[in-house]
């Protein structure tokens, strides 16, 4: 194991490096540029085998891969807000036809107006897609989550989301470990899939039009898949762990076993908030980090808070017109629990959030509609 120092964006592309994909398609788009940069620096070195396709959209590059994936290849692309916005339109096929595409998302907030940093209103409107959603905290996480992300995507045959936060991540160095190519290579595996497309000796249909006598069936079947995501993600983890000496889970807890009051967090915040509670020392206050938010862990959740009396729940996105996303799925954790769950929407378009904000979180005696973090008044 080697010790690189990378942010988050090159880390994702050395760990889409060593799993050497079969085709990767891409796109620029702030701030996830620096990963097919990087990427395609690999491609033209000769590091990797990857038919490298330069397209003209995202819509393209979605569209490029999930050909690649059907054909029987092992596919990866990555983009941020618009980009994946306007990948809409063929995204949701991706699931429906058991393609287990991996994409990095670099999380920044949707336009208007036009913001180019971080929250999570690009990956929240694609809750509902069908694809599986892992959330990063530091490029340490996003690189071993791209690795877990290949085996599950295959594992369940399902098309799945890698998220970082945009800069915050994405742009900040740190300390990554990586592991040996051999090992990686080991770890992921050769990609042999049941059907596809150039197997002349099988031949079947992607994407037919179904009607009401098999589309029914064929959205259960894609709900079935993703009640084998948690399972796997728990065996390819506990593989890795081998290798990196980690725990992977749907779900962190981190100073919970105590707790009185919790805040539910995920990607980076959940390190401000870990700062927070080193320095406090209060065993009264806990975190829970969300790590995989489609299929969402209801259970987990449910059993990590049984003796949590308060909860606080910190979106970095808005349903307009409804609760907030990671809220709303908290207190379906929680239905007839009693317990009090406050909702909090804080950072859109790269606001920041500082400790100061999180230790008022954990102080705050009232429950009620939910509220700003930082909004200016």
């Amino acid at each position: 194991m080697k010790k690189l120092a990378l942010s988050g964006a090159e880390a994702v592309a050395e760990a889409m490096k060593q799993c050497n994909p079969d085709v990767v398609a891409e796109y620029p788009i702030t701030p996830q540029t620096p990963i097919v940069e990087n990427f395609s620096k690999f491609v033209a070195d000769g590091l990797v085998d990857t038919e490298l396709i330069s397209v003209e959209s995202e819509h393209s590059a979605v569209s490029a891969v999930i050909g690649a994936s059907a054909a029987g290849a092992r596919a990866m692309t990555a983009t941020s807000s618009q980009g994946l916005i306007l990948m809409f339109e063929s995204l949701v096929v991706a699931p429906s036809l058991k393609l287990p595409i991996v994409i990095n998302v670099v999380n920044r907030a949707l336009s208007g107006p036009i913001n180019i940093h971080c929250d999570h209103s690009d990956s929240m409107a694609l809750k509902d897609s069908g694809w599986i959603q892992l959330y990063s905290a530091t490029p340490q996480e996003v690189y071993e989550n791209t690795l877990l992300a290949v085996k599950i995507a295959e594992d369940v045959e399902l098309p799945i989301l890698v998220c970082q936060d945009g800069f915050i991540v994405s742009h900040s160095i740190e300390k990554v470990e990586i592991l040996e190519d051999d090992k990686v290579s080991k770890f992921v595996g050769e990609y042999n899939p049941k059907n596809y497309l150039l197997n002349v000796d099988k031949p079947f249909t992607a994407g037919p039009l179904c009607l009401q006598d098999s589309y029914f069936e064929v959205k259960k079947e894609q709900e079935d898949s993703m009640k084998k995501v948690k399972q796997s993600l728990l065996k390819h983890g506990k593989e890795l762990s081998k290798l990196t000496g980690r725990e992977y889970d749907v779900i962190e807890k981190y100073n919970l076993d105590n707790a009185d009051i919790a805040i539910i967090v995920l990607s980076s915040t959940a390190s401000t908030v870990k700062a927070v509670l080193d320095r406090l020392g209060n065993e009264k206050f806990g975190l829970l980090k969300v790590n995989l938010f489609r299929p969402f862990p209801y259970e987990e959740i449910k059993e990590a808070l049984k003796n949590v009396k308060h909860v606080a729940v910190l979106d970095r996105s808005m349903s307009f017109g409804a609760n907030a996303p990671l809220y709303s799925e908290v207190l379906s954790s929680l239905f007839g629990t009693n317990k009090k769950v406050q909702s909090y929407v804080f950072g859109l378009g790269g606001r920041d959030i500082f400790e100061k904000d999180i230790e008022n979180v954990f102080n705050s005696k009232e429950f009620g509609d939910f509220k700003y973090i930082g909004v200016k008044e």
